[in-house]
């Protein structure tokens, strides 16, 4: 009890200092976009979190508009074996903006706002899209056992170099090993992997 109510006031506070100091981030970001490519600054989607339950999840649009309704013809260029989630190398659908903005994970700025709403946590696994869920055995379900993050032990054991199967294992271990300790372990660690874009596709 002691430990999710220190997660969540440690989510509410860094997430507002880190809203704060991002709004200058946020006006050069939002006009590059715009003289980049057409269509809304942020964009909206549906993802599970906690126990599969759905929220709107934000981010700085990197792709291209109609990029969902690409994706259908795509899925043969997909590189996860698995097929639970989709990874594309060379994704064309991703804007010139786009791809610095993934590279150093400035898309994912808008989240802060999802975690001061409560619907995500600084630290936590990633969150899938429904379609997703939808289709994980039991194992991989475990990995919404707690609110999905911002960032997690997975984006810095290799993020977007590994697999799905690591991928779910980092997560996991995450969960069974979870302490306000170990969250602020693997904040300090994010910070030089958004610096360097290290695994970053």
């Amino acid at each position: 009890m002691w430990n999710r109510f220190a997660k969540r006031v440690m989510d509410v506070v860094i997430g507002t200092i880190g809203f704060v100091l991002s709004i200058p981030l946020w006006l050069i970001i939002s006009l590059a976009i715009k003289l980049d490519s057409k269509g809304p600054v942020l964009f909206r989607q549906d993802r599970s979190g906690q126990g599969g339950r759905v929220f709107k999840m934000l981010k700085f649009r990197s792709m291209v508009i109609d990029a969902e309704e690409k994706l259908q013809h795509m899925e043969h260029l997909n590189e996860e074996k698995t097929g639970l989630i989709i990874r594309l190398r060379d994704d064309p659908r991703v804007t010139g903006v786009g791809k610095v903005l993934r590279k150093f994970s400035l898309d994912e700025i808008p989240q802060f706002l999802n975690v001061i709403k409560g619907d995500m946590s600084l630290i936590g696994p990633r969150p899938p899209s429904p379609d997703e869920y939808a289709r994980y055995d039991r194992r991989q379900r475990r990995r919404l056992e707690v609110k999905p993050g911002l960032t997690g032990l997975w984006q810095v054991s290799g993020r977007k170099d590994t697999d799905f199967d690591f991928m779910v294992q980092k997560d996991i271990e995450y969960i069974e090993q979870q302490s306000l300790r170990f969250d602020l372990q693997i904040l300090l660690k994010t910070i030089p992997v958004v610096l360097t874009g290290k695994g970053a596709r």
